[in-house]
């Protein structure tokens, strides 16, 4: 037994683990910095929502503490991203599951027929499905529910904050349109470490290559650098962009064998892809993390 799964057990055997306050608000724990943030715009006060990875954290190579499994056993709701998005997580939450703790993959709520397949990806499926606007007001409906089915004395609450969010959502969507309708459809092709703006690209119309593939699980080759320089000086893409959430050598040493056959790309700025921004910021919210991302891609390709 691993030692995540055994403190996962000793915690479900301790005698004096008292039942849950009834007054205290609904404990709601969340794997990825997106679903933390919308569970709080929904939520708002009513909850306590306690996630459990930060700012610039990788999803993909994430492995639960001791501390994240108290905090999972101690929930009234766990809500992560599924899709194998918390791919070394899949055995704690199975566990927790098996002890009747509320336990919601959000992603994998949506019709599986708007998904993306990729064969090179575990799931078979991408799981950055919040880079699709339409996408991620699905699943703020499905939280929304979760909640309400949680807490249903304060289910006109919920609605009314769910109802607000959607709004905002709308309006994003009208002003990333806005904005991107300012990029020439021929410079929309948008390079990044990872695979993880697929569904961001659909939505507006980019030819999106990352350098290693879905999962950051996965190592770029000396083979790989070299095509996707070629591909950038074929298509005399002008910028390249790193990503909060992922060491930005790689991208780096895209750069350089750019620049070694005589061409020069730009890094455009940094990307928040698997995580928001800095709490308290604007980038720290949802909404924040995708018009600062918009701005930078489409000002780095100009």
């Amino acid at each position: 037994m691993n030692k995540i799964l055994f403190i996962i057990t000793a915690l479900l055997l301790v005698s004096c683990n008292s039942a849950k306050d009834v007054d205290s608000k609904p404990n709601v724990v969340a794997t990825t910095t997106m679903i933390s943030d919308l569970a709080r715009q929904i939520g708002k006060d009513s909850i306590d929502v306690q996630g459990l990875m930060g700012s610039g954290v990788d999803p993909h190579l994430y492995k639960a503490s001791e501390g994240d499994v108290s905090k999972l056993y101690n929930a009234d709701l766990i809500l992560y991203n599924g899709l194998h998005l918390e791919g070394k997580m899949g055995e704690v939450f199975e566990k927790m599951q098996a002890q009747n703790i509320k336990t919601v993959a959000l992603a994998e709520t949506l019709d599986p027929l708007v998904l993306l397949e990729s064969e090179y990806f575990a799931s078979n499926y991408d799981p950055h499905v919040w880079f699709n606007i339409t996408f991620w007001r699905r699943i703020a409906t499905a939280l929304k529910d979760e909640l309400v089915a949680l807490d249903p004395e304060s289910k006109a609450y919920y609605e009314a904050n769910y109802a607000a969010y959607i709004e905002d959502l709308t309006n994003l969507k009208d002003v990333v349109e806005q904005i991107i309708s300012s990029l020439p459809q021929e410079k929309r092709y948008l390079v990044t470490a990872h695979d993880a703006f697929n569904y961001f690209g659909q939505a507006y119309g980019f030819e999106v290559i990352g350098l290693q593939g879905l999962s950051t699980a996965t190592e770029a080759g000396v083979q790989d650098v070299q095509r996707l320089a070629d591909f950038i000086i074929e298509k005399q893409i002008k910028a390249i962009f790193v990503e909060s959430s992922v060491p930005k050598r790689t991208i780096e040493a895209l750069q350089a064998a750019v620049r070694a056959k005589d061409f020069e790309v730009v890094i455009g700025g940094t990307l928040y892809s698997d995580a928001l921004g800095s709490a308290g910021t604007d980038e720290g919210q949802y909404i924040g993390m995708f018009l600062s991302n918009v701005n930078t891609i489409v000002k780095g390709l100009k």
